[in-house]
């Protein structure tokens, strides 16, 4: 059986809620350092709202959620239509290597061609040597460097 991308219902959360731990995990958020409570609630409650310009989709496999994809579509400066951001990508370490990132990206693809985006973009830490053999056969890195400054 091939795994299938799909949108995320409100009947997820109890399935999705260790992809987004693994996920934060992955980045070094959890323990001491894990998103609040109130944090992983409101942006489950964004997904599910249709007048969030956010969105969710899960590969699942075998009837188990394997993988997750998270995203804003917003607008740009630099195009008339709204460009999509790629904010959180993460299978299964059992399942990496099994296509099921390719499969959320280019569903990933479809829905922000849907939603009117021209454009996808993420980011992803340089540490990420998997993840960055996946990237460069599905999109273009345009050697941009980011910075942040917290609140």
């Amino acid at each position: 059986m091939t795994p299938s991308v799909r949108p995320v219902t409100q009947n997820d959360h109890a399935a999705w809620r260790p992809l987004w731990d693994g996920y934060n995990a992955f980045y070094g958020r959890h323990g001491a350092t894990a998103l609040a409570e109130h944090v992983t609630q409101t942006t489950w409650q964004r997904f599910l709202d249709p007048e969030e310009p956010m969105f969710a989709l899960v590969a699942e496999d075998e009837g188990q959620l394997v993988g997750l994809a998270h995203c804003v579509i917003h607008r740009s400066m630099t195009r008339v239509e709204p460009v999509c951001y790629l904010s959180d990508l993460f299978t299964l370490e059992s399942r990496r290597g099994r296509g099921i990132g390719r499969l959320l990206i280019e569903a990933v693809y479809e829905q922000a061609k849907s939603a009117g985006a021209s454009r996808v973009y993420w980011q992803t830490h340089e540490s990420n040597a998997a993840g960055r053999l996946l990237y460069d056969k599905v999109a273009k890195h345009l050697g941009f460097i980011v910075y942040v400054r917290e609140f």
